[in-house]
């Protein structure tokens, strides 16, 4: 990266440093450059008082039960690649108040600034705010007194700070989400508490989306209001969405990658470093273009630099940034040598962002472009770091996402939602996972467990992260079953909070949904229409897909995680414009509710449900659902429905039934493609089988309204129970209660 230091740099350094960072460039690949220039200063600054010891600084001496405490770290060191364990291994050991060493990964982390803009419509303003630093977080699960020490490990030395310590009270927070200790089919809170996953999919997230950071935060709310309590979020996108680690760059984005790089022309082969390169018989144009928005701060001076190397004396480029002043093309010192250049302007009076940085060849010939940097002109953190040309890309993580990571956790926890973070690229692993025994694999699993552990020191300590998702849908035929076996080895030992474990395949994969190291087994599914018949009801599609995975996971928790409507191609179906009424995703709803799954049908096409509202269709459900004692031994029911088609969809216990009746001519297909309402049901009978003779409360619910219809008294006498139905039209839903003197 750059290789500009600032004013303050410029007055304290003496010549050893100067050596020791002309070393490091010769040392130090091109992504570290994002790190090496602050954590030189920081390093000499630390020499120069004669101080290299390691602190610890908790942010509070008395937290709650399962809430946050931060610990940030003096570590006086720098690194050429502070995220990779091997080369610096930053860690704290804390003395549980029952004597356990709980051993919990620190993190290195670029603070920002955020606010959102009003004007245009909300966009999130994020900024570099101060030196990047080393964190840690935890979130105690005990009342007591704890004991933190920090440990900092490198191929120089194996240190430790003095102990500080803490205390852990009592709080409301009901702990971690997790199977269930009294039926592990379903998901409960460290505090036993039944929970189920009502919610949907919010998967891509950032700035060139319809779901922007400050967008998803008010999604959280609407779902939060609604009684929904799930939500699946990718952390694995490219350049399109939010990506802890990917591609992305200034120069091109993945759809259409084609950028200006060549090998440098120092390098010594086609094979060698690369840089951009314009040129006048190709391309004598490039533009700079960052996936997050390139920010900046109002009337303040900034300086691009980076270094220069042309082919011809009158070869010369032309940066421009919009209106902004950049001053005379650059010229290189001489035709056989990099030239330094800096370009000092400054932004408007209410500029917050700068859209491109483009770059002009001028006058033929060929020019190469190399170590790109833009800080303000006072100093402070690297702002056009995305222009580095790095390679490989696994081991980067990207600090912006990281940061709205953090942003859309805490929304998470304000709101009460708990989140699946499908955490790792698939496509920048899956090409390395075909032969389980090679060093691709190897090389994968060691990448994949770097980027793992920092998921759980940046966001482990969060009661609402409720699972780690490896992939989103990687290919089912692949041998992985030794990649999720080490992985789920290593998080057994460094996640201390025991996150629940999962992937998703493009197809069913009953290897993985019973791998002994995945706790929680998913399926996707689209109804399309090569389903023919079958896709019509939604309703046999549901139980018929949550069926097949409980097969193979009958004793761990189960999700439908990805659903909707598509074509043959996977696309957005174009029926969903005609369910305007969201038939579709209300009967999905309710039949995976009561199907024996541990959430709903996770439905996947968020920017046709938040215009649509279609949040209000959560509430009656969360209402019904509040009390089903998920964890009291439920099967499903075997009861039926005389009088009509309808098809009884529910859970029973011996003295407790949770049933939803749905009118078969009530389908989407039906009700949506063909236009038919279904005929009102007045006549029908509910017969419930194997209850506990006694009396019960019969609760008949409108699924709609989310209220009720009608309640009764009853008395059960042979353990068999036969009630009239009130008349409805698509579906009504009935709780069988046992009567408490």
């Amino acid at each position: 990266m750059a290789r500009n230091f600032t004013d303050l740099e410029a007055k304290m350094r003496p010549e050893s440093l100067v050596r020791a960072k002309a070393r490091a460039k010769e040392m130090i690949p091109r992504p570290a450059w994002f790190f090496v220039g602050h954590w030189l200063l920081l390093a000499f600054a630390a020499v120069s008082r004669g101080d290299d010891a390691l602190r610890l600084q908790p942010s509070a001496a008395e937290i709650g039960k399962y809430q946050r405490i931060d610990f940030d770290l003096d570590v006086p060191r720098g690194y050429r690649n502070p995220f990779d364990p091997q080369e610096v291994d930053v860690s704290l050991e804390i003395r549980a108040p029952g004597g356990e060493i709980l051993v919990l990964p620190a993190f290195w982390l670029q603070p920002y600034r955020r606010e959102i803009l009003e004007r245009g419509g909300r966009k999130d303003w994020l900024y570099p705010n101060g030196a990047a630093l080393w964190r840690a977080r935890f979130a105690p699960s005990a009342v007591g007194r704890y004991e933190a020490v920090a440990r900092l490990k490198d191929a120089e030395r194996d240190v430790r700070s003095p102990a500080v310590s803490f205390q852990c009270v009592e709080s409301a927070c009901p702990g971690f989400l997790q199977a269930s200790t009294k039926d592990p089919r379903f998901l409960a809170l460290a505090d036993g508490r039944p929970l189920l996953a009502i919610g949907q999919n919010l998967a891509f997230i950032g700035p060139g989306q319809p779901v922007t950071l400050a967008k998803a935060e008010e999604i959280f709310g609407k779902l939060s209001a609604s009684g929904a309590n799930f939500l699946r979020i990718w952390t694995c996108g490219e350049d399109w969405a939010m990506a802890i680690e990917a591609r992305k760059s200034v120069w091109g984005r993945s759809w259409g990658w084609k950028p200006p790089f060549a090998p440098a022309p120092d390098s010594g082969d086609s094979t060698g470093r690369p840089c951009v390169q314009l040129d006048g018989r190709h391309a004598a144009q490039a533009a700079m273009s960052p996936p997050n928005p390139l920010a900046v701060r109002p009337a303040t001076r900034y300086v691009l630099s980076g270094k220069l190397r042309t082919d011809a004396a009158d070869t010369a480029v032309r940066l421009t940034a919009g209106s902004l002043d950049l001053g005379q093309p650059l010229r290189a010192e001489r035709t056989d040598a990099w030239s330094r250049f800096e370009c000092n302007f400054e932004t408007g009076r209410d500029q917050r962002f700068i859209d491109q940085i483009t770059v002009r060849l001028e006058g033929g010939g060929t020019a190469w472009l190399d170590e790109w940097s833009l800080r303000e002109a006072a100093g402070g953190a690297e702002l056009l770091w995305e222009a580095a040309i790095r390679d490989p890309v696994r081991g980067f993580y990207n600090p912006t996402d990281c940061f709205i990571l953090d942003q859309l956790v805490a929304a998470a926890e304000r709101e009460g939602i708990y989140l699946q973070l499908c955490l790792i690229t698939r496509d920048l692993y899956m090409s390395s996972l075909k032969d389980a025994r090679s060093g691709e694999t190897a090389q994968a699993i060691r990448d994949a467990k770097n980027l793992l552990r920092y998921a759980v020191a940046r966001w482990g300590y969060s009661t609402h992260v409720a699972a780690w998702e490896y992939f989103n849908e990687i290919d089912p035929g692949l041998p992985t079953d030794r990649f999720y076996d080490e992985l789920g080895e290593y998080l057994e030992q460094i996640d201390v909070y025991r996150h629940l474990r999962t992937t998703s395949t493009w197809g069913p994969s009953p290897k993985d949904w019973k791998h002994p190291r995945l706790d929680l087994a998913q399926t996707h599914h689209y109804i399309r229409p090569a389903d023919k018949e079958q896709g019509h009801d939604e309703v046999a599609v549901v139980l018929k897909h949550v069926g097949r995975v409980r097969e193979h996971a009958p004793n761990r928790p189960v999700l439908l995680a990805e659903f909707g409507l598509a074509e043959d191609n996977w696309q957005r179906s174009g029926f969903m414009k005609q369910d305007a009424n969201l038939v579709h995703f209300h009967n999905a709803l309710w039949a995976s509710a009561l199907s024996g799954a541990a959430g709903t049908a996770m439905f996947w096409w968020w920017e046709v449900l938040d215009p649509l509202d279609a949040y209000a269709h959560y509430k009656p459900l969360a209402d019904f659902t509040a009390d089903v004692p998920l964890d009291s031994g439920l099967e499903a029911s075997e009861a039926r429905a005389t009088g009509g088609a309808i098809r009884v969809v529910g859970l029973q216990g011996r003295r407790d039934a949770y049933l939803w009746l749905f009118h078969e001519q009530a389908t989407w297909w039906n009700q949506v493609v063909r236009n038919q309402t279904p005929a009102t049901i007045a006549s029908a009978r509910l017969e419930v089988p194997q209850l506990t003779p006694g009396a019960y409360r019969v609760v008949w619910w409108d699924t709609a309204r989310g209220r009720i219809r009608a309640e009764r008294q009853v008395t059960v006498e042979s353990g068999n129970l036969t009630l009239d139905v009130p008349s409805f039209e698509r579906d009504i839903a009935c709780k069988i209660l046992p009567l408490r003197d």
